[in-house]
């Protein structure tokens, strides 16, 4: 039996009459997306916001352990109090102020990675009061991986976990987490691995240090560790103005459905990593100074030999494995230009010209994750699709359904 697919977020205001939902309808929320969060960002920097909130009763934490989240069940992430996080991060890692922090860093020490998610403002949730304005439930990340100095109580703090009947849900992907969690665990585990990633400056080869509350590297001016005999650090780029090289990375890329130029057809194709008959939208890495349209149109054709004309956007996805945007779109071939030709590239393994029945259909029988089974009522040979969680489906689904037409296609 296949596994169930959770169900998609709602998107914002979704029952709000408006100009532009009468015009381009309900907005897509794609899984990934939709978090209950209010993310506060403009308080990050704030440590007697970040003490007050860490330490708050109601305060929920999320725990990974290389990468893979605590859960209670496949379907929801586990959460835990502020004492059975102290044992590893301390009394208070935000006690002192960003530039206090800057000035005694000391690269010797092991700092296990916290992240703040934001603050859930549902009702129920308002227990943290912050300068009256903002309220709710304060929601960090951590970081409990056991190594260096804390791997003595990160161990202790893991085991007791699954004393408990939890674990940390380990796979490469975690696509069956509630929509809330999965925007909840994708936020967390983004900012977890780009701090995982970047220990050194990219400017100048230094030890860097998380502030922010996980949203900044900084590259600092000194280090006092004690194996370092001169403190001082040579000048570096990334502490005048503003650096890229000192926020989180995020890789736009380009996904598409593409209909033919008589609008009947959808272009799909399959690289050698698929299951028999399963086929996908194309896509590709948006690069610099390039426009997402043209992007587009350049994947499709060096992929496919497909040339596109018009290319519209239909909605986007997170997707943190390990820091894409995908920027779901659909583009229509222009007359002439439907030839495949798969010589381009070794990207593809395969791509074809699918009916709107037949495309029905698959997503009417033939969906599924990749290594999953499709539906009771597939019949083998038959046209296999991704599930709803991939934005992929949602394109091919709006083809089908008229979004670009604005009828479904017959």
């Amino acid at each position: 039996m296949p596994k169930p697919v959770p169900a998609l977020p709602e998107p914002a205001h979704a029952t709000v009459d408006s100009m532009l939902s009468r015009k381009f309808g309900k907005e897509v929320a794609n899984y990934f997306s939709g978090s209950p969060l209010n993310r506060v960002s403009f308080l990050r920097p704030d440590h007697a916001f970040l003490s007050s909130a860490l330490r708050h009763p109601s305060t929920a934490f999320v725990l990974f352990n290389e990468l893979d989240p605590l859960v209670s069940s496949p379907h929801s992430l586990a959460t835990v109090s502020y004492s059975d996080v102290k044992p590893v991060i301390g009394e208070d890692p935000f006690a002192s102020s960003e530039e206090e922090v800057i000035k005694a860093y000391n690269s010797s020490t092991y700092l296990p990675q916290i992240i703040f998610l934001g603050l859930d403002e549902r009702k129920g949730k308002e227990g943290f009061v912050y300068k009256e304005h903002y309220k709710g439930q304060p929601w960090f990340a951590v970081d409990v991986t056991p190594k260096e100095s804390v791997k003595d109580a990160a161990e202790k703090l893991v085991e007791g976990m699954k004393a408990k009947g939890l674990d940390f849900q380990k796979g490469r992907m975690n696509m069956d987490l509630e929509a809330q969690d999965a925007a909840i665990y994708a936020e967390a585990r983004h900012l977890l691995d780009w701090n995982a990633r970047n220990p050194f400056c990219a400017a100048c080869g230094y030890p860097t240090l998380s502030i922010n509350a996980g949203f900044k590297r900084t590259c600092p001016p000194k280090d006092v560790a004690p194996s370092i005999q001169n403190p001082e650090r040579p000048p570096c780029a990334t502490r005048k103005g503003i650096s890229n090289l000192c926020f989180p990375r995020t890789d736009p890329t380009v996904i598409m459905a593409v209909v033919s130029a008589d609008g009947q057809r959808i272009l799909l194709g399959r690289s050698k990593r698929f299951p028999p008959a399963w086929y996908s939208t194309l896509a590709g890495f948006l690069e610099p100074a390039e426009s997402v349209e043209e992007a587009v149109r350049r994947e499709v054709w060096e992929e496919s030999g497909i040339h596109l004309g018009r290319v519209v956007i239909h909605s986007t996805q997170p997707w943190p494995y390990p820091a894409n945007l995908m920027i779901g779109a659909i583009g229509q071939a222009i007359p002439g230009g439907e030839e495949i030709h798969l010589g381009h590239d070794a990207e593809l393994e395969d791509a074809k010209w699918y009916t709107a029945e037949e495309v029905r259909e698959a997503l009417r029988v033939g969906t599924s994750g990749l290594g999953e089974e499709p539906g009771p009522d597939y019949k083998e040979g038959g046209l296999r699709l991704p599930p709803k969680t991939a934005i992929a489906n949602q394109l091919i689904s709006a083809v089908v359904n008229g979004f670009a037409s604005g009828s479904p296609m017959i």
